[in-house]
């Protein structure tokens, strides 16, 4: 092979070598780039979460104290069971008592019993159960008694029902920790505001009692 052969080779090859270089330089800026682009993405997607995890917990907060406020007007204008207590009782018997479509469903329920007049702030009657609801707007020991007592008048005030259980359902906005223990103790379920609506904070009442 001639020297101008050869020189031309070489120069070929280092002008290849140099394209090849240029390439991958190009390519390197590239990568650099893209993880550049990537990081700023990642800090986005972490300023995002944190603002969509801010604003979760501010609606809750601003929902908490919506149903709060809207619990206290109801308790004030002397509504609680027709506005919070009753449109929950449907679901307690449904999650409770797999009871989805109840026999009967009341608010101020009034019966004849014996020459005198029996009122219930709710009844909602499913095929093995009847609850009976009583709403306050402070609970004690003493309503857990009273509603016992209320219980034990059932299947008398309604003999067509002799032959399902009698459950209590108190309630109130916010009870004392010391009678929803009582209350369980005696077998009476018990409601109280939750983060969303009315909910029963004590189901395990249903296996004690008496």
């Amino acid at each position: 092979m001639g020297q101008a052969a050869l020189k031309q080779e070489v120069d070929t090859l280092r002008e290849s070598m140099k394209e090849l270089s240029y390439q991958a330089m190009r390519t390197e800026m590239s990568l650099a780039r893209l993880s550049e682009e990537m990081l700023e993405f990642k800090d986005e997607m972490s300023s995002f979460k944190d603002e969509m995890l801010a604003f979760n917990e501010e609606s809750q907060r601003e929902r908490r104290s919506m149903n709060k406020q809207w619990g206290d007007l109801a308790n004030r204008l002397g509504t609680p069971v027709e506005d919070i207590v009753a449109p929950n009782l449907p679901r307690v018997a449904a999650e409770l008592f797999s009871c989805p479509v109840a026999d009967l469903f009341g608010v101020r329920v009034v019966r004849r019993f014996g020459g005198e007049t029996r009122e219930y702030d709710a009844l909602l009657v499913c095929p093995e159960v009847v609850l009976v609801n009583e709403t306050k707007s402070r609970l004690t020991d003493a309503h857990v008694e009273g509603i016992l007592e209320r219980l034990a008048e059932i299947p008398h005030v309604f003999p067509e029902y002799a032959d399902r259980r009698a459950v209590g359902v108190l309630a109130s906005l916010y009870p004392d920790a010391s009678v929803v223990r009582r209350a369980t103790r005696r077998g009476v379920l018990v409601m109280g505001m939750g983060d969303e609506t009315m909910h029963i904070l004590n189901p395990e009442a249903l296996e004690s009692g008496g």
